[in-house]
C-alpha cells in the first residue's frame, strides 16, 4: 500500500511564467485522484508525464480561479483523446452548472459519463468510500464555501503469523481468512484461541489532509490528527499576518502551528503569495514550530508507503 503525490502547481492568484496556481495529483492504492485544477493544469501534467486516464476522481476545494479555472479545459480535452471512462468531480454546489454552462454554450457536449458531487455542508462528511480508499471533507474558513480533503487508505487485513499457527495443527488454510478478519479461533473443545496469539496488527493506513485557502483554524486539527502528510496554504509570512486575517489566509508559522496541534508526520507549504522571492523564508518560520516541513514546489513528488 502506497501514496504518491504530485506537486503540479502551488502558487496562488494568477499563473506565471514559473509561478503556477493549486494542482496536485494523487496516487492512492492505484486510485488516482486531481486535487484542484488552476489555470494550466493539462500542461502540467503532460510535462511531468502523467497519463490523462489515469484521473478518475477530481477534487475541488472553492469556486476561486486559482483552483478550478483549469477543469473545463481538461474536461473538452479528456473527450478530445476519446474517453470513455467515467469521470467523478467533488466541489461546491454551483460548479455543475458553471461546467455544463461552459459545455453547452460552445456546444462542447462530452461523450462520457461525467457525474458532479456537489458539497454544501459545514460539517466533515464521507463523500467517496470504495473497497481500498475512503475521502473525507475538510471544512475550511475562507472568503467563500471551502473544503480541504482528507484521504486515508482502508484498514487492511491483520497478517498471519505462521510461525505461531504451525503450532496448532487444526488451523487449515480454509481458517485463515477469518483469522485475517479478526475472530478467534474455536477449537474442538469449545475453547478458543485469541486472534492476537495467531496474528500480528496490519500497518497503520496512509492518509493525506489536503487543506487548501484558509484562515487560522484549529478546529481542523481533529479531523486531521496524526496525519502521514499534511498540505497547508502558507500565502503570507507573519509580518503580513494582518493581511492574512483579513483575505481569510494562513502564515507559514500558523501552518506549522497546526502541523504541530495535529501531531502529523510531515508538513507541506504551499499557496505562496507573489510578493515574496525567497520561499525559504516560508520554510524558516514554520520550522520554528515544526520542523518536518517542506516546501512545495511544481514537479516535487513525495511518496509514502506502508513501511516507512
Amino acid at each position: 500500500m502506497s501514496l504518491r503525490l504530485t506537486i503540479l502547481g502551488c502558487h496562488s492568484a494568477t499563473p506565471r511564467s514559473r509561478a503556477h496556481t493549486s494542482s496536485q495529483f494523487l496516487e492512492l492504492n492505484n486510485d488516482c485522484f486531481l486535487i484542484d485544477c488552476g489555470e494550466g493544469t493539462q500542461r502540467q501534467l503532460r510535462k511531468y508525464k502523467i497519463k490523462f486516464s489515469k484521473i478518475k476522481y477530481v477534487c475541488i476545494s472553492h469556486l476561486h480561479g486559482d483552483h478550478f479555472f483549469g477543469l473545463i479545459g481538461l474536461i473538452s480535452t479528456f473527450n478530445l483523446l476519446n474517453r470513455d471512462k467515467e469521470l467523478h468531480i467533488y466541489g461546491p454546489k454551483g460548479i455543475k452548472e458553471i461546467i455544463l454552462l461552459q459545455l453547452q454554450l460552445s456546444k462542447s457536449w462530452v461523450d462520457y459519463p461525467l457525474h458532479f458531487h456537489e458539497l454544501s455542508t459545514s460539517e466533515s462528511q464521507l463523500i467517496l468510500d470504495n473497497d481500498k480508499v475512503e475521502v473525507y471533507t475538510i471544512p475550511l474558513n475562507h472568503r467563500i464555501y471551502t473544503n480541504g480533503f482528507l484521504f486515508r487508505e482502508k484498514k487492511q487485513e491483520r497478517k498471519l503469523h505462521m510461525s505461531r499457527i504451525d503450532h496448532y495443527p487444526e488451523i487449515e488454510i480454509c481458517d485463515y481468512q477469518n483469522l485475517k478478519n479478526g475472530k478467534d479461533f474455536k477449537r474442538e473443545d469449545g475453547s478458543f484461541i485469541e486472534n492476537k496469539e495467531l496474528t500480528l496488527d496490519p500497518p497503520k493506513p496512509i492518509s493525506y489532509a489536503y487543506c487548501s485557502d484558509t484562515a487560522y483554524d484549529e478546529s481542523i486539527v481533529p479531523l486531521i490528527h496524526q496525519s502521514d502528510l499534511l498540505y497547508h496554504e502558507s500565502t503570507f509570512l507573519q509580518e503580513h499576518h494582518e493581511l492574512a486575517k483579513k483575505t481569510k489566509h494562513s502564515t507559514a508559522l500558523q501552518a506549522g502551528s497546526i502541523a504541530a496541534k495535529a501531531e502529523v508526520k510531515k508538513l507541506l507549504l504551499g499557496h505562496y503569495s507573489s510578493r515574496y522571492k525567497d520561499l525559504e523564508l516560508f520554510l524558516k518560520e514554520a520550522n520554528q514550530v515544526f520542523t518536518n516541513t517542506e516546501l512545495a514546489e511544481a514537479g516535487k513528488q513525495i511518496f509514502i508507503d506502508t513501511y516507512s
